[in-house]
């Protein structure tokens, strides 16, 4: 279990070592999968590079959307990351597991399933609302 079960009552410090082990696990797995991306890249910029000769128009199309694609894939990567990186910021300010919203303990179910959850159900479905 990621949290305590009331969320709101405190950690103790296993808990919060747990908790920080498991975010900082990802954090790095997600920084490893970054790397592996950016090299990949790389490659792909180099055989571009080096393979243009003869390219009609549907080549030139498929190599632009396969460089749309992987840097889609480094800014996905990257977000993830970032909201790692905020929770465990959130985790050693003490204010993980709490809404940035309003403020209310997130439930624990969400903590385990969105570990880097920052809100609360009802003020995420706010949010998308508006946003939509």
């Amino acid at each position: 279990m990621l949290v305590h079960d009331k969320v709101g009552t405190g950690r103790s410090e296993a808990e919060i070592d747990q908790i920080r082990r498991s975010l900082q696990a990802r954090y790095d797995e997600l920084s490893a999968e970054y790397e592996q991306a950016v090299l990949q890249s790389q490659v792909l910029r180099l055989v571009e590079v080096g393979d243009t000769a003869g390219d009609d128009q549907a080549d030139s199309g498929t190599k632009t959307a396969e460089r749309d694609t992987a840097q889609s894939l480094l800014r996905t990567i990257l977000d993830r990351r970032a909201q790692y990186e905020h929770a465990l910021t959130r985790l050693a300010e003490g204010t993980y597991g709490f809404c940035e919203g309003c403020s209310a303990a997130i439930p624990v179910e969400r903590l385990e399933i969105f570990p880097s959850a920052t809100t609360c159900v009802k003020c995420k479905q706010t949010r998308e609302r508006r946003a939509a």
